[in-house]
């Protein structure tokens, strides 16, 4: 059994993102007995981990909380949710791969620019 102090600790969050996790529903708040702390069982620290190994994979705390919901039922819907997530970051790959083709090309420009006044990263910048 945790307090939340400890339970922060061993997941290595703070406090206050228990609570945030358990305002947003992702986290059931133990009930406070009359006298003494609230005490979270290992499945509270499971759960945590298991949010936090979502975040990292760049699950947002809505998508968290449909595979939390999912995580008892069929595999089909999870691995949907997953697909939907690996497009949404293959989208925003081909997005970075062009900012930087357009980065090298800019400091390309730069590096020939006969002008110290006319800068060409300004420049296109400039509406």
């Amino acid at each position: 059994m945790y307090t939340i102090s400890k339970l922060a600790k061993e997941a290595n969050v703070g406090v206050e993102t228990i609570r945030f996790y358990e305002r947003k529903g992702l986290l059931k708040q133990p009930i406070k007995p009359m006298q003494g702390y609230r005490q979270y069982t290992e499945q509270a620290l499971s759960r945590v981990l298991f949010i936090k190994r979502a975040q990292y994979l760049g699950f947002t705390l809505a998508e968290i909380s449909s595979l939390l919901r999912l995580s008892g039922g069929n595999c089909e819907d999870v691995q949907q949710l997953a697909e939907q997530k690996l497009a949404v970051i293959e989208d925003k790959l081909r997005d970075l791969l062009n900012l930087k083709d357009s980065l090298v090309s800019l400091i390309s420009d730069c590096k020939t620019n006969p002008s110290d006044k006319d800068c060409p990263i300004i420049q296109s910048l400039q509406p």
